[in-house]
């Protein structure tokens, strides 16, 4: 919470003031951005009516679970019904070359917008297929096992879509993921990974490491990894340092070409609000596309990946567009590519990831300092790191004395939104595009209600 009390020493403020929320509320520049999203009311998700007061049916709920899936953007409604469908009726097939948007470059128009979001050169970036379907993309590409070096590492507890497609990656090349794919874990006792640990662990593996592949903020605990100095480690042992950016991307500043990283994939559903199960996004560094050779090239091969000129022709030789549009392997949804540019048109709107990480820091301590100072109970835990650059928007809440999924119950049916990760933990996340102060502290009024 160290942002969030120097911010409030800066603006003269103070902890104990009963109108903190409205005070903070007043000097956030973002605060009319929530105005750009839909919220569902209490009515609609609540699942016991009978337990919410009839004032509070119509009320917008506290949506803390951008993590997980970001709201609508009323944007998205705009460019889909005033720009997709409407070239789609009008054009048709010939779609592809006229209209405000062509078919044909559609994904091509999003490259600038989203290496803005991970810090990178619009062309090493491409929103193209799903999270997991990337991972296995890039890894074909870049996972090339020998008898020595084959091994893969990732963090102990990854989200299935890491651990499923490292082990088949493993599989697939005739190797076992009991020897070959190693996970780190958090010292006993501890949640979290120390960035000593995970050195040590790719000091010790050293040259049979062929792949690093770890979560830039783990999903459980909320951990932002260092990612440059974990990438640079992975380089010193001759390792390929690859990044799930699942729940980075639109959280948290990223800077993968300067970083040096090689490879990276996300989902756009979240924090980038595009929509459940959206098209995903990936990241290539140039360093890996400065020249192009089918014969020894070992990427999987799409006829979208091919240069224009020969992508229509029978009998053309292969030859990868440049940067990460040679990776495509077909032609990416209209509709999830225009859902993706309008919710990163409220990115721009907002003034960028480094805005936002700037809101971030100060309300993730503020409901930080709130659950630590203002709980009525000791019955909750948080296992995210306190230091604000150990984290995004997100808080992840070991409970006690409850079971968590009840209280999650009980809090939908207060008007609060967040999920559960079995057995015990709860994730909160005040993602700063829609989230207010005091959404922040009528959410622990709720969570005081409620344990």
């Amino acid at each position: 919470m160290d942002k969030f009390l120097e911010y409030i020493k800066n603006q003269n403020l103070s902890v104990d003031d009963e109108k903190l929320a409205d005070r903070l509320d007043e000097l956030d520049e973002l605060s009319s951005i929530k105005e750009e999203f839909y919220f569902p009311v209490t009515r609609d998700i609540a699942s016991d009516l009978s337990k919410v007061k009839s004032e509070d049916l119509e009320k917008p709920v506290i949506y803390l679970t951008g993590n997980s899936l970001g709201l609508q953007p009323k944007e998205i409604e705009k460019q889909l019904v005033g720009s997709y469908l409407k070239d789609w009726r009008k054009y048709g097939v010939e779609g592809h070359h006229h209209g405000d948007h062509p078919f044909l470059h559609i994904d091509e128009e999003i490259q600038e917008s989203l290496s803005k979001i991970v810090g990178a050169l619009p062309s090493e970036v491409c929103p193209m297929n799903s999270l997991s379907t990337n991972i296995h993309v890039l890894m074909a590409n870049f996972y090339k096992p020998t008898q020595t070096r084959h091994k893969i590492i990732i963090e102990y507890g990854a989200f299935p879509s890491d651990l499923y497609v490292t082990e088949s990656q493993i599989r697939h090349h005739s190797f076992k993921p009991e020897t070959s794919l190693i996970k780190i874990k958090p010292r006993d006792g501890e949640y979290t990974l120390r960035t000593e640990d995970i050195i040590n662990v790719l000091r010790e593996h050293g040259d049979s490491v062929a792949i690093v592949m770890l979560s830039g903020i783990q999903y459980f605990t909320g951990q932002f990894f260092e990612i440059k100095k974990i990438t640079d480690v992975g380089h010193e042992i001759g390792a390929i340092v690859g990044w799930d950016l699942a729940h980075a991307a639109g959280n948290v500043e990223l800077s993968l070409h300067d970083w040096d990283v090689d490879f990276a994939c996300w989902c756009t559903y979240k924090y980038l609000n595009s929509g459940p199960g959206c098209i995903a996004g990936v990241f290539v560094h140039s360093k890996h596309t400065q020249s192009f050779n089918l014969s020894t090239d070992s990427r999987l091969l799409g006829w979208f990946g091919n240069k224009l000129s020969n992508r229509f022709q029978k009998e053309k030789e292969f030859y990868a567009e440049e940067g990460a549009l040679g990776f495509r392997m077909s032609n990416p949804s209209v509709a999830d590519c225009t859902a993706l540019r309008a919710s990163l048109s409220v990115f721009e709107k907002a003034g960028g990831v480094k805005k936002l990480a700037q809101k971030s820091k100060i309300i993730t301590g503020y409901m930080e300092y709130l659950l630590t100072h203002k709980l009525k109970t000791t019955d909750v835990l948080i296992i995210t790191p306190s230091d604000s650059n150990q984290r995004g928007s997100q808080l992840s809440l070991l409970i006690k004395g409850i079971k968590a999924a009840q209280l999650k119950i009980n809090l939908t049916n207060s008007g609060v939104i967040c999920d559960v990760r079995d057995p015990d933990v709860i994730r909160v996340a005040p993602t700063p595009l829609y989230t207010s102060f005091n959404d922040v502290k009528n959410f622990i009024q709720k969570l005081n209600d409620n344990m």
